[in-house]
């Protein structure tokens, strides 16, 4: 069963974020754009470069109202150590989720059960709580934020815009779609 259009479930893990632990929950997201980004595990090797990736472009995030929760299975602790000890990791501002519990990875359907480790999953967030982007890759498949901006851009118009949809390759600022009847067969 498909994640998207459903709510988000309610949780409550602990976080490092910019030097401190705090603790976050499903209410903390309400009236916001969000991202989980669920990765195997800290100190590994495409996760750190995926982490980076997002904090480069962190920025563009915020501007478009948009809060990022990386995910693994370790604790807050480990997040801390491999902020304290990795150049790229070091660059994270965003709030990096504990799941060893594992809440938040089987409530995404990403937890490797056998492995207690995430797969890479993405997934947007709408300020009601709803999923409207969900994509899973193997863990070899690293992801990239400009792809993602693209995705949540999109996902943006069309909820401030009802009845348009977003083409291939859209981009802010493009046409977009206008289903109709009048569309059939012409595109």
């Amino acid at each position: 069963m498909s994640l998207i259009n459903t709510k988000l479930l309610p949780f409550k893990v602990n976080a490092f974020k910019q030097g401190n632990f705090i603790e976050v929950s499903d209410t903390d997201l309400q009236g916001k754009w969000s991202v989980f980004f669920f990765y195997p595990a800290d100190f590994t090797f495409v996760c750190p470069t995926e982490l980076e990736d997002l904090a480069d472009n962190y920025e563009e995030f915020q501007k478009l109202g948009v809060e990022i929760y990386s995910v693994s299975t370790d604790t807050h602790f480990c997040h801390k150590a491999w902020h304290d000890h990795s150049p790229a990791i070091g660059k994270v501002q965003y709030t990096m989720l504990a799941d060893p519990t594992h809440v938040l990875s089987r409530n995404f359907q990403v937890l490797i059960e056998e492995e207690g480790l995430a797969l890479r999953g993405t997934f947007l967030v709408d300020p009601e709580g709803n999923i409207k982007l969900a994509e899973v890759n193997d863990n070899g498949i690293g992801r990239e934020a400009t792809e993602l901006l693209r995705k949540i851009r999109a996902a943006q118009y069309i909820a401030a815009h009802p009845g348009e949809v977003c083409p291939a390759k859209w981009k802010e600022g493009a046409e977009t779609l206008k289903p109709s009847l009048d569309l059939v067969g012409k595109i």
